[in-house]
Parts: structure tokens; sequence; C-alpha cells
């Protein structure tokens, strides 16, 4: 049990480096190539644990050569248009001005539900109101809506901007400082410690820190254990 035991620990840390290894990308957003990849790695980590007979070494081994695969395809896609095409083909018009290619449609095996179910998925329920629709290489579907159906964007309402221009960031989480985020928005240590002091707290008090790019900032203290 205490072999079973150090064998699924060891996998499932080696997985996480070979995942991260092959970079951050959420299931829906895989190209081709990385599904394989993912769903061979998860099937080699499983043989691996449930076979304690097999030297974990040639278990493991495997899942590595597929992660250098990986890489080296990416490498190669990165470098060459054509390559990138041949491994994961290329975005396809399927709506144009409202009306469907069937042709391409059935070419990639969509149906028509598939089709006005991912364009509900976009909040759009009338056919007549896109003006190009693409299936992506990954599969999902980009629509631009025609001009007169789509929302107003806040310069054609002529709506001034607010002194933030990028979003609220965590620089303080449990009492721990984000030092990337403190970095993205020019600010230090002392300055945040500054802004807990005028709260009436210590940094170790804060369960979080919000701060934007105009320096407006939001503390939430942590609820007092005991007592």
């Amino acid at each position: 049990m205490a072999i079973l035991l150090f064998r699924t620990v060891l996998v499932y840390i080696l997985i996480i480096l070979a995942m991260r290894l092959m970079g951050k990308k959420q299931l829906g957003e895989l190209q081709p190539s990385e599904l394989v990849s993912t769903i061979l790695i998860s099937n080699l980590a499983s043989i691996s644990i449930e076979s304690p007979d097999l030297p974990l070494l040639g278990s493991v081994l495997p899942v590595f050569v597929i992660v250098a695969g990986e890489i080296l395809v990416s490498a190669l896609c990165v470098r060459s248009r054509r390559t990138a095409q041949l491994v994961s083909g290329s975005p396809r018009v399927i709506v144009q001005n409202g009306v469907i290619d069937q042709a391409t449609l059935f070419d990639l095996r969509f149906t028509v539900d598939d089709l006005l179910e991912a364009l509900r998925g976009k909040d759009i329920f009338e056919l007549s109101d896109v003006a190009l629709a693409l299936v992506e290489t990954n599969g999902s579907i980009s629509v631009q809506k025609k001009f007169e159906q789509d929302t107003p964007v806040n310069k054609a309402l002529q709506i001034l901007p607010p002194a933030a221009r990028l979003p609220s960031l965590p620089l303080i989480v449990d009492g721990r400082l984000e030092a990337a985020n403190l970095r993205l928005y020019g600010v230090d240590a002392a300055w945040v410690d500054a802004q807990c002091r005028a709260a009436g707290l210590a940094r170790r008090e804060v369960l979080l820190f919000l701060c934007n790019d105009a320096k407006e900032a939001q503390i939430i203290a942590k609820n007092k254990r005991g007592g």
C-alpha cells in the first residue's frame, strides 16, 4: 500500500510538471495535437498507478517523450505557418451575412443544431443578426454581429473613461504580498503597508487588498476568530 501511495504521489507531481511544460490552456481551447497529447498522458499515468509491477521509469518516460514531441510540434508551428495549418487546420467561415455556408457545415461535420447552440452561447438568437461567423481551429465559434444589431461601445456613446484603465488586482491575499501585481501597478510594500495602517490594520490582518492602476484600493480584513 505504501509503495502504491508513493507511486501515485510521484506520478501526480510528474504529470503536473509535464502539463506545466506544455503550457496553460483550458480544455476547450486545446488544438488537436494538444488534446491527443493530454489524453495519452492521462492514459499512461493511469497505467503507471494501476500496475505497480511495472517499472515506474518505463511508464513515466513515455509521458515526457510525448511532452517533448508536443513542444517540438508547437515550436515548428510557431516558425512555419504551413506546419501550423497542417497540424491544426485553418479557421473556416460558416455564416456570412446571415447565410449558412452549407458546404463548410458539411465539411466540418457540424449540424444545424450545433451551429445554433454555439450562436446562442454568444447571446445570438437570430441567425439574421450575424455578419460573420468562423469556426476556429480549436472548434470554437467566433461571431461578429451586424452593425445594426451590435452593442454600442463607450466611445460611440461618448462616455468618459474612469480614472482606472486596468482592473483591480490583489496586492495582498491572506496577509501575503503578491509581488508580481505590485510591480505591475508600480507600488511597493511600504505603500501597501501605509494603506493598511490608514485602515487600522496590519498586513497580517488583511484577507484581501485590491488595487487598480489609479491606486484606488479596497481592503477586506480577516474575521477575528475565537473570543
